[in-house]
């Protein structure tokens, strides 16, 4: 609340300081007052209209409102001002997949692995995520391997990949990641191995 008096006051003495407006906006989302921070963020804006962080801010602001098309353009223009914005395709991506375009979110999550080949985040809770959605299971499995290759101890990326391979009918393939993941902590592998439904694992080792 002070940072939003001290950023009034700075608007007070110069109303075209378009980044005191965008300062304004951040500390009215850290107080959760996203409509403020709109409001703040499209002035600097209408200020500067090359200003990719109030766009970007702004965006981040309407997606936590759920305006998932108005997140969608903002982050858009953002990437038209600064095409090399390497983390605005995740986010794009990942309110593309809160619209169900899964298409569109692995088509930014492709783009985004693109600048960034050694984010396994990007791969396993992100584009693999999609590829769970749409039932391409050997996309998962490339997804989740390329995660491994990164982390081998990203214990739940074995989870995952075993799932996947389970539904294409790898099934030794399956069990040799669901007791990877096991080896590596993940609970629900090991709850799954415990239970009825994972016998037959548990028969072929």
């Amino acid at each position: 609340q002070g940072a939003i008096d001290d950023w009034s006051k700075a608007i007070e003495i110069n109303p075209k300081n378009a980044n005191a407006f965008s300062n304004r906006g951040a500390a009215k989302e850290e107080l959760g007052d996203y409509q403020g921070a709109i409001a703040d963020y499209t002035m600097a804006i209408v200020i500067n209209p090359q200003n990719a962080y109030a766009f970007l801010n702004r965006a981040a602001a309407k997606q936590q409102l759920k305006n998932y098309q108005g997140a969608i353009a903002d982050y858009t223009k953002v990437l038209e001002i600064n095409p090399q914005y390497a983390e605005v395709y995740n986010e794009r991506g990942v309110v593309k997949n809160e619209l169900k375009d899964f298409q569109g979110a692995i088509d930014d999550f492709t783009k985004a692995i693109e600048f960034n080949p050694q984010d396994a985040f990007i791969y396993f809770d992100n584009r693999a995520g999609v590829k769970v959605e749409t039932g391409d299971y050997r996309g998962v499995i490339f997804d989740t391997t390329k995660t491994i290759e990164i982390n081998p101890n990203y214990a739940t990326a074995y989870t995952r990949r075993g799932i996947a391979k389970h539904h294409i009918g790898d099934k030794r393939g399956a069990c040799a990641d669901y007791t990877k993941a096991v080896s590596l902590g993940d609970q629900s592998s090991a709850q799954y191995l415990k239970s009825k439904e994972g016998a037959w694992c548990r028969n072929l080792r």
